[in-house]
């Protein structure tokens, strides 16, 4: 199995002060997180995609670029690419490009996104929400496989054979599904044999099986190998000392991510009971100290018939640097090898 870090590079404050932390601040303690999970050995790196005031991951090729030069072995992924509200040739491009500077370390996970703000922010409409992506979607898988591709579309202009490029380092640049809870984006995943990324924000990681079951029968169906149909799983996680401290560290700046969030989406804030509820061994929180965290990640594993990568979303808003470089050296010292003692890549 392998393990990583997402960061959707939220604007963070300090814990004690309250002061807001300037942007080139956080961007380059952000490159600096990146580059600690990699001298610690783990597998993966992901960045969001958002167009919001409170985040500064818009551009997230250009925040992978700048690790992949200071970065020897760790993957480069996003964590998701907007691809429904972005031009697949420009993706591939910029990925690309990404591959070559970091020699063949790039990913990408594509999703539709579940914040909405890129829509409208590039011109395309929120009705054509599926419709967008599978269009968008058919034609990157096109370009990863053809330099000259003819094809054309409702979304974008025709292509006529032109070349794109640059080409990758890698033969076939990973491309990962992201999904939410939505079965047809499941079946989707399965039946174009692609690997799934299943964002897992809250419950229990048991309500996700009969989901996962169904891309591997809609991947099988489609004559695709089994062995192929990796998942990965992205879900909060965080590492310290003890358990008790890393809820205590983590639950103030996700209560305050989560309850702006569902002011403007008709959630209710979340409290402190159902935080711990679902940090404890039944819930999808992969939060604690290195051996509760690293039996959760066995568990879930088990749970969905395993798992081929396990991403630790760590984004919060009020979590210090040198907090957040603690957790990602515990989870690549502590947590890595316990799990794969366990379940060995």
């Amino acid at each position: 199995m392998e393990l990583g870090v997402d960061n959707f590079a939220a604007i963070v404050s300090d814990p004690l002060t309250g002061k807001t932390l300037g942007a080139a601040d956080q961007l380059n303690d952000l490159v600096e997180q990146i580059i600690v999970a990699d001298q610690v050995g783990l597998d993966s790196f992901g960045i969001g995609e958002h167009h919001r005031p409170d985040s500064l991951d818009s551009a997230p090729t250009l925040i992978l670029a700048a690790a992949a030069t200071r970065t020897q072995h760790i993957r480069l992924t996003s964590a998701v690419t907007v691809l429904s509200a972005d031009d697949p040739v420009r993706v591939f491009q910029q990925f690309a490009t990404l591959d070559l500077l970091s020699r063949g370390r790039a990913e990408i996970v594509a999703g539709r996104g579940s914040s909405v703000e890129a829509y409208p922010l590039f011109g395309y409409d929120l009705h054509d929400y599926d419709s967008l992506f599978q269009e968008k979607l058919d034609l990157l898988l096109k370009l990863r496989d053809h330099t000259h591709l003819h094809w054309s579309g409702r979304h974008r202009a025709s292509l006529t054979g032109q070349g794109v490029y640059p080409r990758p380092v890698q033969a076939q640049l990973p491309i990962w599904l992201g999904v939410g809870g939505t079965p047809a984006s499941f079946a989707r995943a399965g039946t174009l044999g692609l690997p799934l990324m299943v964002a897992i924000i809250g419950g229990s990681f048991r309500q996700f099986r009969p989901l996962v079951d169904l891309y591997r029968q809609a991947g099988e169906q489609a004559g695709h190998d089994p062995a192929t149909l990796k998942v990965g799983v992205h879900a909060f996680g965080y590492v310290a000392d003890s358990t008790q401290q890393a809820l205590n560290e983590f639950y103030p700046g996700y209560h305050r991510m989560m309850a702006e969030r569902g002011r403007e989406r008709g959630w209710r804030p979340p409290t402190r009971e159902q935080f711990e509820a679902t940090s404890g061994p039944g819930g999808a929180f992969l939060i604690g100290d290195a051996p509760t965290v690293a039996q959760k990640v066995q568990n879930l594993n088990e749970v969905l018939g395993g798992v081929s990568r396990v991403t630790f979303q760590m984004t919060n808003v009020l979590l210090t640097h040198e907090r957040m470089q603690r957790a990602i050296t515990l989870l690549g010292t502590e947590v890595a090898p316990r799990v794969r003692e366990r379940l060995p890549l």
